[in-house]
């Protein structure tokens, strides 16, 4: 289990990772609203990557070099896109959804998606809410109404 939770500094080293190795993602969930300025806190960090086979080998390697634990059946999990794949072996908690309720592709959500601070690839805003909202959990419905309100504070002040 990882000893902290989701940090600018994790996310940064994260991205970072990614993009030298040319991975196609996109921060996702409460992580990406953080990202957006979201007041809130998370205790991983949430991606949508791209589901194809080379990306996912490119995932595997980045996951190594930032000191995550990996094994023969998480390797063939990232690499075949399983739907939702929570990793717990590394210097931070990360989950990977290959599949977010809510979401009908990673293409048409990287069509709306934004890059914040000039290296963070986050969905928009309504398509995280959106997910949130078809998830349907306990914790994501105590959390929307704020994010909603959020949201719209970000789209009257033309973010």
């Amino acid at each position: 289990m990882a000893l902290e939770s989701f940090s600018h500094k994790n996310a940064e080293k994260l991205a970072g990772v990614f993009k030298k190795h040319g991975i196609n993602y996109l921060f996702i969930g409460k992580t990406g609203a953080i990202l957006y300025g979201f007041p809130d806190t998370t205790q991983d960090i949430d991606l949508f990557p791209q589901k194809d086979r080379g990306n996912g080998k490119k995932i595997v390697a980045a996951l190594k070099e930032l000191d995550f634990e990996t094994d023969t059946a998480l390797e063939k999990a990232i690499i075949a896109g399983k739907d939702f794949i929570q990793i717990r072996g590394g210097p931070f908690d990360l989950d990977l959804i290959f599949a977010p309720d809510g979401i009908e592709s990673y293409q048409e959500a990287k069509s709306r998606s934004h890059i914040l601070g000039g290296k963070y690839p986050v969905a928009h805003l309504a398509d995280i809410i959106r997910s949130k909202k078809s998830a349907g959990r306990k914790r994501d419905k105590e959390t929307l109404p704020r994010l909603i309100d959020f949201y719209n504070y970000l789209t009257k002040k033309g973010g």
